[in-house]
């Protein structure tokens, strides 16, 4: 199958030739779709206009995802929406190429403004091109799309908030109040790909993600103030939360390169050291105990806490008795051979180096 994406290296278009590269290289194969047929073709703003006619004839599938939202000019916005559009179409027609076609519009084509003009002419001009060529076609009206590599202080208020909180600049929210609806990028490429075997969802005439968030501005920037803490505190958040874990992969890919990494407190004494790694509001902590030669650890019992031991480096012996009985349950462990080792509640124990 040869696909073309226009607008290859905008925010979505790099996501979806990203994951599109994975599946011909073998690297993503839960999609049903074998890698070595895929040819994939990019076509962005400073291609070469002979390139456009070549993968035009060639297509099997077209994503058009070239656009302009931001431009100098309102006038801008029909010639970047629907100019673009337009001569996408006339050379598929020129060829005689009637693959699907799928474009990327926006809530917005509803609203009457000069983005939401352009957006609907070039999904009118889509709907016409159907009706003409009998070619299969798929408009997509995105909500806010977010997620890693979307460009910051532009047109998205999610990576604005995530850059600038994460570079601890200042953020603006005129009503925190506002609800968002938010459609997360791998959510949206995944529907893409799907669509590329004809599964993609459909509402009447249009096509959408069906996975989408709904959260006040307010509710969004609360959650990344409150991820920008968690190296501080050793938390994590919530990852049960659909939007909350998505949110925070999208917070952690516009970190500063020096925050990558962050220091943390090695409790030392005589026997050895502890260190904390990861702290969580609910399923216990995580931490690194380093032991002397020769040191004896634990020696305590606990009513309902349970600890797994893990050895990763060295050689050692783990105890365990049942409070009230004299008999001791060892297990000898080491680096060389990993094992969880439980330790039971009721039970004392000890690990000796």
């Amino acid at each position: 199958m040869k696909i073309l994406v226009t607008g290859s290296r905008g925010f979505v278009g790099r996501n979806l030739v990203s994951q599109l590269h994975n599946i011909r290289d073998g690297k993503a194969r839960n999609y049903g779709i074998t890698g070595e047929e895929l040819t994939i073709y990019e076509y962005d703003m400073d291609s070469d206009p002979a390139e456009l006619d070549v993968y035009c004839k060639q297509a099997d599938f077209v994503f058009n995802l070239a656009g302009v939202n931001r431009p100098k000019d309102a006038s801008e916005f029909m010639k970047g929406n629907f100019g673009f559009a337009s001569t996408l179409l006339d050379t598929l027609k020129k060829h005689g190429n009637t693959c699907p076609v799928m474009i990327s519009s926006s809530t917005q084509a509803a609203l009457d403004n000069p983005y939401g003009e352009s957006k609907r002419a070039g999904e009118q001009l889509l709907f016409e091109y159907s009706r003409e060529t009998d070619a299969k076609v798929l408009v997509y009206r995105f909500p806010n799309v977010f997620g890693k590599w979307c460009r910051p202080n532009y047109n998205s208020a999610v990576a604005t908030f995530c850059n600038n909180i994460a570079h601890d600049q200042p953020i603006r929210v005129n009503d925190p109040s506002v609800v968002m609806h938010l459609v997360y990028i791998d959510d949206v490429v995944d529907e893409l790909i799907s669509a590329l075997s004809g599964r993609e969802h459909r509402n009447g005439d249009y096509c959408e993600v069906p996975v989408v968030h709904t959260i006040t501005l307010g509710g969004i920037v609360e959650l990344i103030r409150s991820f920008r803490q968690m190296s501080g505190t050793l938390s994590v958040p919530d990852l049960s939360d659909a939007f909350t874990k998505k949110l925070y992969s999208t917070y952690l890919s516009y970190l500063p390169e020096e925050r990558f990494s962050y220091p943390l407190k090695m409790n030392v004494d005589d026997r050895g050291s502890f260190t904390e790694i990861i702290r969580t509001s609910d399923r216990g902590q995580f931490s690194v105990n380093i032991s002397k030669p020769g040191v004896t650890k634990g020696q305590h019992w606990h009513h309902t806490k349970n600890e797994k031991f893990v050895v990763v480096s060295g050689h050692g012996l783990i105890q365990l008795r049942k409070i009230g009985t004299e008999e001791v349950v060892s297990f000898e462990v080491s680096g060389g051979r990993m094992e969880v080792v439980e330790m039971i509640p009721g039970y004392t124990h000890n690990i000796v180096n």
